[in-house]
């Protein structure tokens, strides 16, 4: 259909004005790349160039302006086929969870977009798998807004101990008491009220529940979409930038179905975490390889490989391949002949975690009445693990240097004086969080008596044995404790998922054993045990 001429003189004056900005922009290029070099920047690092004065939608226009055609669908035809061949595929082969379920059957809105809610926050960073026990517990406890704004933020830290990145309970709490306190208990039915209104919720998250709980027409992009999306299209750049990011965007916009939105989302999705796979994608299986230009990269780079071309190629390529491409492969990163589809997208750069080194005891009163007590100390209302209960604990030198003083002090500072002499260092655990590496120096100390050395301070609690594994605790301090019951004879319990090896565990090995074990070991100082796990 022919533009109208309106809008082709509108069209007409933003690549003018692109013209233009582009011409300033070459003359500064060359001192522009020196200061890249000199900082050890790429080009794929730098922000996309765009004219100022430039509307979101006039943005939009240029960049697509600036793509080539090999990156975008050829028409209406092209992204019907991907609808339709992907919902068909969904009908048949989606998997049966609890929220779908819940959401499926849910005529009032509210209660459904609660429960997509729930269901998008808990699957952020988290395999679906870990997520089902703790959503159908969550949901018993809580079914609806209300039931949920009126908790207590130490109930919601209790439940979701374990699941990992705490702040998204407390923000899905605050978010629900937003609802019902300044709402009217109604959940915003679009994707932009949901992102301005509600803490917490971001462009993803407020694009699914729109779309799944109130229908709206809107694209979403997560990881697994990002992945089907980038293999089709054969987008190579870093799907971080923010020039990918916005075109991947778009392409979602794009193929959403406008009769079936939410089920589109979850098929996109579904088909990125069950077949187009992180490594070794089910590609025979995949109702969409047909448009798949990862899928067809391989097979040429196959042919190819074999040899077996006659003549010129009857291949689509970027017609901008030429190293200037902003959505293909840099130059710097060749195709991996062994990786296949999984050459897209490409894995963007991550710093390593910082390393952290922290003391905590374990202090136990065994003959306490009612059965033997620990001590836990509350953390700080913000920053990492906020609101969680834990071990006293203090932030040491990895050196080791003066760290039983430092603990020591601390848990005076909770317990009253202490007996140094009975501070006994049994282990460490290495916890590895989104962006901190922390070892966890274990150490225990028993103390005679019925009755805490002194009156209990706020912040502080001691706590039954049984009570600590339902309490408000981290996975890290689950694991720090193990560590402190493998030492505590007759009362260490295997555990599936530990790693955790005692001294006092361990069956007495033969004297043929014995020999080898001897052989191997390593000399050091202390026999301590080591547990070497990363967060789920």
């Amino acid at each position: 259909m022919t533009p109208s001429v309106p809008r082709l003189n509108r069209l007409l004056a933003i690549m003018k004005k692109l013209r233009a900005a582009v011409g300033s922009r070459r003359r500064k290029q060359a001192s522009s790349q020196e200061r890249r070099e000199k900082h050890g920047l790429s080009n794929s690092q730098t922000k996309p160039f765009l004219p100022d004065g430039l509307t979101r939608q006039q943005e939009e226009v240029v960049l697509q302006a600036s793509v080539s055609p090999y990156h975008l669908f050829r028409d209406t035809a092209e992204v019907t086929v991907f609808r339709e061949s992907l919902l068909s595929w969904y009908d048949r082969e989606k998997r049966d969870l609890p929220w779908r379920r819940r959401a499926e059957g849910e005529v009032d809105l509210d209660r459904r977009a609660y429960a997509v809610w729930v269901s998008e926050v808990m699957l952020q960073q988290t395999q679906v798998a870990t997520v089902i026990d703790y959503y159908t517990r969550w949901m018993q406890k809580w079914p609806t807004l209300q039931d949920l704004a009126s908790a207590s933020l130490e109930e919601v830290n209790q439940l979701w101990a374990g699941l990992g990145y705490y702040s998204r309970g407390r923000r899905l709490q605050e978010g629900a008491r937003k609802v019902v306190e300044e709402l009217g208990g109604h959940v915003p039915g679009t994707a932009e009220t949901l992102q301005r209104l509600l803490p917490g919720v971001g462009r993803y998250t407020a694009g699914a529940i729109a779309s799944i709980a109130f229908g709206q027409v809107t694209g979403v992009v997560d990881g697994n979409v990002i992945r089907v999306l980038c293999r089709v299209r054969g987008i190579g750049a870093d799907p971080s930038s923010t020039l990918v990011s916005q075109q991947l965007w778009s392409l979602a916009q794009q193929l959403v179905d406008p009769a079936r939105p939410g089920d589109f989302n979850q098929a996109a999705m579904e088909l990125g975490a069950t077949v187009c796979t992180p490594q070794h994608p089910l590609c025979s299986q995949c109702p969409v390889q047909s448009l798949c230009r990862a899928r067809q990269r391989v097979e040429w780079e196959q042919l190819v490989a074999s040899q077996s071309l006659p003549g010129s190629p009857d291949v689509e390529e970027c017609a901008l391949n030429t190293g200037q491409c902003r959505l293909c492969a840099p130059p710097t990163q060749p195709w991996d002949q062994t990786l296949g589809v999984a050459n897209f997208p490409r894995k963007a750069s991550r710093r390593p975690p910082r390393e952290e080194c922290s003391a905590t005891c374990v202090l136990e009163q065994p003959k306490a009445l009612g059965g033997a007590r620990i001590l836990l100390v509350q953390r700080p209302k913000s920053g990492l693990l906020a609101g969680l209960w834990e071990f006293p604990s203090v932030t040491v030198d990895p050196s080791g240097e003066h760290q039983r003083k430092a603990l020591l002090q601390e848990l005076q500072n909770w317990a009253g004086p202490l007996p140094a002499t009975r501070l006994q260092h049994f282990g460490q655990v290495v916890h590895t969080f989104s962006h901190i590496k922390l070892t966890y120096q274990v150490y225990g100390l028993a103390l005679e008596g019925q009755v805490p050395v002194t009156v209990t301070p706020p912040g502080a609690r001691w706590l039954t044995r049984e009570e600590f594994h339902t309490a408000a605790v981290s996975t890290a301090m689950k694991k720090v404790f193990r560590v402190y019951e493998g030492q505590q004879p007759g009362t260490y319990k295997s555990h599936k998922r530990s790693q955790v090896s005692t001294p006092s565990s361990r069956k007495k090995p033969s004297p043929g054993q014995q020999v080898l074990d001897s052989f191997f070991r390593p000399h050091s100082p202390t026999d301590v045990s080591k547990l070497n796990s990363v967060a789920q």
